[in-house]
Formats: structure tokens, C-alpha cells, sequence
């Protein structure tokens, strides 16, 4: 019989419909997913390994789950897509506040209903995207708006006495009955509120301004906490982590591949860009390498993680750096430059928690040093390494080039030359050309420029040219007659 069809209490039981509890669902249904070879966590690159089998077997587990890392973790991510772990309809009975199971009402309004009417109760079908309550724990969350209280205007109204249990307001736990329910930031949560969660956690019942109820609640609990939290903010008292069946540990991208197919997916653009701007590869790599620099950094407080957030949204003003100078110049195609880069600063400077030197230096310091430090790490994997000291009788592959920018007095990239001069000012240069023809040949053309930019920034950040910010852009000058035009 479909579910359409099914409008009461009789018909349902003639369908043969068994109810089985949410966590049962979750069970049954990931058991299926596992055995088909299906993803059960999708969109979600780098647990393959570590996070997902993990919080696979305290699902197998029934467990209540406590997801523990940093932020932009994908935290809330991984609890939002259980939902689709559970069956697509459930029956509750019509009205019902809190999802009663038709078969298992626990609501003074579904008891009565069901007693009244009998096999002609009215049924409802509610779709597993209805079934995912979420709350973010801040310090003003009261017992009376998670568990519920007594409500004087439904007593006044419905004339009853505050000693009868219909005067009840049910907070949010008890009308996400039979619902995935998250708690996020669960360290906010004042110690008298988690107290509150014992008895639904272990027992599955509330309590309710002194009412001897016994609503043995069907939920699922995911928390989500940030271990930094422990000591800025609050803690999990100990009784209430007993009762939390699975804690897992999330973590940062391990690699920049694995870095760069996040920020891909995620990251919001406009077509337009996309088909204005040619983003090589190289830049992708150079982009991620800004996080991994900067949760390394000496100026960022490390305990306090640095996000994926930072990734994607300084690719979204990445591509809009170069969208703006294309629309200046007028080009109706435009290669990313290494020099957009410094558009990405306000999306770093308020993605990172900074320690003292950090705030000494100032965020924009710290942002424009993360990507000067990004380049230093890349630039041994395309170019010959650059050593400290040389041998008096080594001939550095970069010496025609330095000795290119000794000969001439300045050379300036600016900001917002059109395209056509950006490539002409780079192809003026013919140690760079023969530079990157030797040891980076294989790039196709367009990759070539954002190249060759690449490696005139690393032979400034390894000493061997010299680089001034201009206000409309960079002059790049040989570092001795640098040093001795200031003196």
C-alpha cells in the first residue's frame, strides 16, 4: 500500500508497517549502504580514511556521537548528512508536537487521540528532511528552551490547573522526537544546562519543572565541540562526556590535492568569472599552500586552527582580483597573475586568530608574509634549489637573469596593465624565457606567464633580487644596485 493511501491508524497496521527507533534506522540503513559499496558521507574529501569509518562504526554502534576538532571541519557537515541515513517517511500521529509513533504514542494529545479514535486516527508522513533539529549552544540557551516548561497562557486559555502536564510548553529536544539533533559549540552550553541533557541521553526521558514524566524520547545527539573551547570558554563536564557514546576526531587537509577539490567544490562563482579568468594550476597549489603556511606560522595561534573557509574565500576574491583588472583594462580574457595575490589579504586577515607577535606585526603583515613564505616552499619543487652559501667556483643557473636585472634600472609589473602588456613585459626578459623553456618546458603557454612570475617572486624571497611594493604595483631590481641606491 503506498503511503498516500495510508490516512489512519488501521491502515497503517494493515500495511504491515513495523516502527523501529532512529537509531535502528541509521543502523539498518547504513548496513545496506556499506554492503552496496555506496558512499554514505558524500562531497566530503580527506575522511576517506580517518573520519567517516570512524563515525561509521559508533553509527553501527548506536551511539550519541561527539564530533571534536578545529573549525572548518566539516563538523556540521558530517551531522547534517546522516539525515540521509534514515528511511524516507515515518508515520506520527496528526498534531502531534513531538513526532508521536502511532504504535508508541508518548504525548498526553497522541494517548488521547488514539483512545478516542482507535483505528481511525488520523496519520501524517513526515519526510526525513523534516528530521534534523540544530541548535548552536551559547551561553544565554535556557533548560525551558531545549527540554521545555510550563506555559501560563496555554493554562489561561485551556483553563487548566499548572498541576496538569497539558500546561506544557516541549522545548526543542522533545519536538525533535524520532530527528537527528544537533548541539554545536556543545563546550558554550553552561554546566547546569548539560546537566539538563543526563536523563534524555541515558534514560531518553525529560523532566519538566518538577512533572513526573516519563517521554521516552527517540533521538539521535551529534555534538560538535572545538577542543580550544575547553580552556577559552567552558568544558563538557565529565558525567555528561560519559554519556556520550563515540567522540571523533576531525581534522585539517592532509594534502594540497586534497585541499584544492575542496575549495573547487565549494568555493561560489560567478560564470562569468570563470570564463574571464584562466586560473592555472600552479596558482591553485600556491592558494592552498597559504593555509598549510599559515597553521605552521609563529604569528597564528595554532590552537585556535586556521579554517578551510580561509581557502575558499580567497579563491572567491582571488578570481574577483582579476576579474576587477580585467574589467579596468578592458580585456575580455585574462590570465590570473601572481601579483593578484595580494587581493587575497582580506580574506586571510579575518580567518586567523593571532598570537602577541602576530598582532605586533599586524593581520595584513602576517597575510603578505604567509604568501611570500608559500612561495619559498613551492619554489624548490619547479626550480633548482638556491643554497645559502655557493662554492666561489659555482655558476648559478639564475646568474644571466640577476645579471639581466643588474643591466637595467627598474623593471615594473603594474597592477593593472591590459594583458597584452603583462605577456610583453615578461617575454622582454630572455633569461626567464630560457629559464623556464629549460625547466619548466612542459607547461602550456598560458601557465608559462603565471611561471615566470613565480620565479622572479622566489629569487626575491631567496636574496637574489630585490622587490618593492609601488602604489599601481612591484618593481623588481637586482638586490646590490638596490642596496647601493639606498645608500
Amino acid at each position: 500500500m503506498k503511503i498516500e493511501n495510508i490516512k489512519t491508524l488501521g491502515q497503517l497496521k494493515e500495511s504491515g508497517f513495523k516502527s523501529k527507533s532512529i537509531k535502528d534506522e541509521l543502523r539498518d540503513n547504513l548496513r545496506t549502504k556499506i554492503s552496496k559499496g555506496e558512499d554514505t558521507f558524500t562531497g566530503i574529501h580527506g575522511y576517506e580514511n580517518t573520519v567517516i569509518p570512524e563515525l561509521e562504526r559508533a553509527i553501527l554502534s548506536r551511539h550519541n556521537i561527539n564530533l571534536l576538532g578545529l573549525r572548518g571541519q566539516a563538523k556540521t557537515r558530517l551531522a547534517r548528512q546522516m539525515v540521509n541515513l534514515l528511511d524516507e517517511w515515518i508515520p506520527v500521529v496528526e498534531g502531534s508536537e513531538i513526532n508521536d509513533d502511532p504504535y508508541n504514542p508518548l504525548s498526553r494529545y497522541a494517548l488521547n487521540l488514539i483512545e478516542e479514535k482507535g483505528d481511525d486516527t488520523p496519520i501524517a508522513w513526515v519526510h526525513r528532511s523534516a528530521r534534523f533539529a540544530e541548535k548552536l549552544a551559547t551561553p544565554d540557551v535556557t533548560v525551558a528552551d531545549i527540554i521545555g516548561d510550563v506555559d501560563p497562557i496555554k493554562a489561561a486559555n485551556l483553563k487548566l490547573s499548572y498541576a496538569d502536564d497539558r500546561v506544557i510548553h516541549f522545548g526543542m529536544i522533545p519536538r525533535a522526537n524520532r530527528s537527528i539533533f544537533v548541539i554545536n559549540e556543545l563546550p558554550d552550553l553552561q554546566a547546569r544546562i548539560q546537566v539538563a541533557l543526563f536523563n534524555i541521553l541515558q534514560e531518553g526521558d525529560i523532566q519538566i519543572r518538577g512533572f513526573n514524566l516519563r517521554l521516552p524520547l527517540d533521538i539521535q545527539f551529534v555534538f560538535t565541540a572545538n577542543p580550544e573551547d575547553y580552556t577559552n570558554r567552558g568544558s563538557i563536564v565529565t558525567p555528561l562526556k560519559d554519556r556520550i557514546g563515540s567522540q571523533i576526531l576531525t581534522h585539517y587537509p592532509e594534502s594540497v590535492e586534497i585541499a584544492k577539490t575542496i575549495t573547487q567544490q565549494e568555493a561560489k562563482l560567478d560564470t562569468r568569472q570563470s570564463d574571464l579568468v584562466y586560473v592555472p594550476e600552479m596558482a591553485k597549489d600556491l592558494l592552498e599552500q597559504l593555509s598549510f603556511q599559515a597553521r605552521e606560522s609563529e604569528y597564528i595561534d595554532h590552537k585556535s586552527g586556521v579554517s578551510a573557509r580561509m581557502s575558499i574565500t580567497a579563491f572567491e576574491n582571488l578570481l574577483s582580483t582579476a576579474e576587477h583588472r580585467a574589467l579596468r583594462s578592458g580585456d575580455k580574457e585574462t590570465l590570473l597573475r601572481l601579483s593578484d595575490f595580494i587581493g587575497v589579504i582580506p580574506s586571510i586577515t579575518g580567518k586567523v586568530e593571532l598570537v602577541y607577535e602576530g598582532e605586533q606585526e599586524g593581520a595584513a603583515s602576517v597575510a603578505q608574509t604567509l604568501i611570500t613564505d608559500a612561495i619559498k616552499t613551492l619554489f624548490p619543487e619547479y626550480f633548482p634549489k638556491i643554497e645559502r652559501l655557493e662554492k666561489e667556483d659555482y655558476k648559478s643557473p639564475y646568474q644571466e637573469l640577476v645579471n639581466w636585472f643588474f643591466e637595467e634600472s627598474a623593471f615594473e609589473l603594474l597592477d593593472d596593465v591590459s594583458e597584452k602588456e603583462y605577456k610583453a613585459k615578461l617575454d622582454g626578459i630572455p633569461p626567464l624565457n630560457e629559464l623556464i623553456k629549460e625547466y619548466q618546458s612542459d607547461l602550456n603557454e598560458n601557465d608559462q606567464y603565471f611561471m615566470k612570475e613565480f620565479l622572479l617572486w622566489g629569487l626575491v624571497e631567496f636574496k637574489k633580487l630585490s622587490k618593492y611594493r609601488l602604489s599601481e604595483g612591484f618593481r623588481f631590481k637586482d638586490l646590490y644596485g638596490s642596496y647601493i641606491s639606498d645608500l
